[in-house]
């Protein structure tokens, strides 16, 4: 499993993206270069529903809820939370590495039916904030977790930067303490990954992890508690 890039790798650097029909009808980027895709091959919607909807979004009892994303990409979590929430939603985004706005283009035409929310996400101005819908409060911030700083914390955390094989920088202990830092009590942290290196970086800071069914095409995924 591979996610949109976080820092100045090799990876940010391959300016070559292909557009991708995965499993359940919806699209995503391939990278040729370093033969990563930024979603699940076996379904980009699918994958986020499950991941951050299901066991994120929907696992959170706050109201009004605040959601950090690392790693916005192609903005398909946002466009996804937009969609699903019936609660006031205050959502910041993370994303220091912009998909050329060209590539984004031809995401936003692959979405259909929410193509006009989608573009709305993209032309907004970085770190600006916006209603995106009368009860969703949006954001976008052009800076890695590390670097981004807030006095407000969050009530869950959408991480999807890509994998530890490609960006082992991104789930070491330093990365996941600040995770925990901004989460309120009772928050939670969600992602894809469940790499047991992961799972004890997340325990050393002090979150409560436990192990869950994966989305299709993958076995277990992991969410934290703080």
């Amino acid at each position: 499993m591979v996610r949109k890039p976080m820092n100045n790798s090799t990876v940010n650097k391959n300016r070559t993206r292909e557009l991708v029909l995965t499993e359940d009808g919806s699209f995503t980027f391939f990278i040729p270069e370093a033969e990563e895709t930024y979603h699940s091959i076996h379904g980009a919607d699918q994958e986020g529903k499950f991941v951050f909807i299901e066991q994120g979004l929907r696992a959170s009892n706050a109201s009004p809820v605040r959601i950090l994303e690392v790693g916005m990409g192609t903005g398909l979590n946002v466009v996804l939370t937009t969609k699903e929430s019936s609660r006031l939603v205050d959502y910041v985004t993370l994303e220091p590495f912009p998909i050329e706005e060209a590539k984004i283009n031809e995401w936003i035409l692959s979405r259909v039916s929410d193509a006009e929310m989608a573009q709305r996400i993209h032309d907004m101005e970085w770190d600006a904030t916006a209603q995106l819908t009368p009860q969703f409060q949006f954001r976008k911030v052009k800076l890695g977790v590390m670097e981004f700083q807030t006095t407000a914390l969050f009530d869950v955390i959408y991480f999807d930067a890509f994998g530890p094989k490609v960006e082992p920088e991104l789930w070491t202990l330093e990365v996941m303490q600040k995770c925990f830092d901004l989460l309120q009590p009772g928050g939670i942290w969600v992602s894809y990954c469940a790499k047991g290196e992961v799972r004890r970086n997340l325990q050393a800071a002090g979150f409560k992890v436990e192990r869950l069914p994966g989305p299709p095409g993958k076995r277990e995924m992991l969410r934290a508690i703080k």
